[in-house]
């Protein structure tokens, strides 16, 4: 019974630290989701030279030392924390399966962005400011989905009536 209450109690310790671990990647990792193709958009616009280097250093920087590392980060603790749910639940509910999709939609985007950087770099970029200022909102709309679904889990009991 002693053995059990510890085990408990350890568990619940590692699983609120890696929520918080989970919980900061995701930030860094949006925070270069929101600032990269901030980033492409300007770099669109300048016909300088210097400046367009300059994008091309920012750009790969963020990318590959702040958002990949982000990412993984995220990736890693998600995992942690799915097992420990699936430990207490025993099962896939559909608020969590939908919020899956739209992580893997946002690993989707990061490749984009790392193929724009790539066309960048390589002088190559064929698109206008004002698509990367619409491409920018994508992981908005990507953040309220999550959020709303892993917060108010809409598909969990009988959300409006219905049942999932």
């Amino acid at each position: 019974m002693l053995r059990d209450w510890v085990y408990y109690q350890v568990s619940m310790a590692t699983y609120h630290w890696i929520m918080a671990i989970h919980i900061i990647a995701v930030v860094c990792w949006f925070a270069g989701l929101f600032y990269l193709p901030r980033l492409f958009v300007y770099h669109a616009m300048t016909e300088d030279k210097n400046t367009q280097e300059s994008f091309k250093t920012m750009e790969y920087r963020l990318n590959y030392f702040i958002m990949h590392p982000a990412m993984a980060v995220t990736l890693l603790s998600g995992i942690c924390l799915m097992h420990f749910y699936f430990i207490r639940h025993q099962l896939i509910p559909t608020w969590l399966l939908s919020k899956l999709i739209l992580v893997l939609l946002l690993f989707v985007y990061q490749m984009f962005c790392g193929h724009y950087i790539r066309a960048f770099k390589a002088d190559r970029n064929t698109h206008s400011h004002k698509f990367y200022r619409l491409f920018n909102e994508v992981p908005t709309i990507l953040l309220i989905s999550i959020v709303v679904l892993v917060v108010v889990k809409p598909f969990a009991g009988g959300w409006l009536g219905i049942n999932f």
